[in-house]
């Protein structure tokens, strides 16, 4: 669809209020689902990540990388195993999550932002013991719960102007690797940095009051709230951790936290800045 120049200068004012809210304020994307993987949604994605910086937005991006680990271990022959819906990571697996998280899919990121003109470095939950963790459960092997953050790597990146872009692998004091769940490290790194908000990418349009009918998306919700959602069976499944994750942050410190789309190109500018927004927003507080 072709916009009118009018067109185009109205879009950008309606934007303006949006721009100057979030100037110099900290947002963290945890970055993940069917827009890791698309081309065009990936490319997508790192464009708006880029505009955002240039408008004064201090962008963190974390990502996992379920797919790609899955994808070597079978070039190596290794079979996943999941138990409860966590991959159970042996020192064999944990050293493939590493090598892929911390090294291709970080690096390929990193250089995409790069290319589409951004500036961007990329960390790991290693480097200036940023993530310490332990074991969630032995069963699952190096698995890992958090037990310490440090965002000073975080805040030195960006204060020099670059986008963070954080890879969820985490360390302990006996020189263990640890594979950490992507939702779990973004609500709790911007719950450490205090950041404006958090938005969270998945392939659901936000949270359904019916999981089968998109039109009973519930566009806001109040942490008070979410007990009795679950108890309804309106919040169920694997969207429990990732909601626990979402008013975890709120706990923390965080304004808002955003579950959107991101199978919709250009879902975070969307949510960002303009009038309508998508997904589901959680705030704090009660109706």
């Amino acid at each position: 669809m072709k916009h009118s120049t009018q067109q185009r200068a109205e879009i950008l004012i309606q934007a303006l209020p949006y721009i100057q809210k979030y100037n110099d304020k900290i947002v963290v994307v945890k970055y993940g689902g069917n827009a890791m993987i698309n081309p065009e949604l990936k490319e997508a994605v790192m464009g708006d990540l880029v505009l955002l910086s240039l408008i004064g937005v201090k962008v963190v991006l974390v990502h996992g990388g379920g797919p790609e680990i899955t994808e070597t271990l079978k070039k190596i022959g290794k079979q996943s195993q999941f138990i409860d819906g966590l991959r159970v990571t042996d020192q064999e697996t944990v050293d493939v999550v590493q090598m892929v998280l911390a090294g291709k899919v970080n690096k390929n990121l990193v250089n995409l932002i790069e290319n589409k003109g951004g500036k961007a470095i990329g960390l790991c939950g290693i480097d200036g013991h940023m993530i310490k963790a332990k074991k969630v459960d032995a069963r699952l092997g190096f698995v890992g719960e958090i037990t310490d953050v440090n965002v000073a790597p975080i805040l030195d990146v960006l204060e020099k102007g670059y986008i963070p872009v954080v890879s969820t692998v985490g360390y302990d004091d006996e020189n263990n690797v640890y594979n950490i769940n992507a939702d779990t490290v973004a609500s709790r790194l911007a719950g450490e940095l205090k950041a404006e908000s958090l938005i969270s990418m998945t392939d659901v349009v936000g949270l359904l009051r019916d999981k089968d009918d998109p039109s009973t998306l519930i566009p806001k919700v109040y942490v008070s709230e979410a007990p009795k959602l679950i108890r309804d069976g309106v919040i169920s499944g694997g969207m429990i951790p990732k909601i626990n994750c979402c008013i975890e942050a709120i706990r923390r410190g965080v304004k808002k936290v955003f579950i959107i789309d991101g199978r919709i190109p250009h879902s975070i500018l969307i949510e960002t800045l303009t009038d309508e927004g998508i997904g589901t927003m959680f705030v704090s507080g009660a109706i």
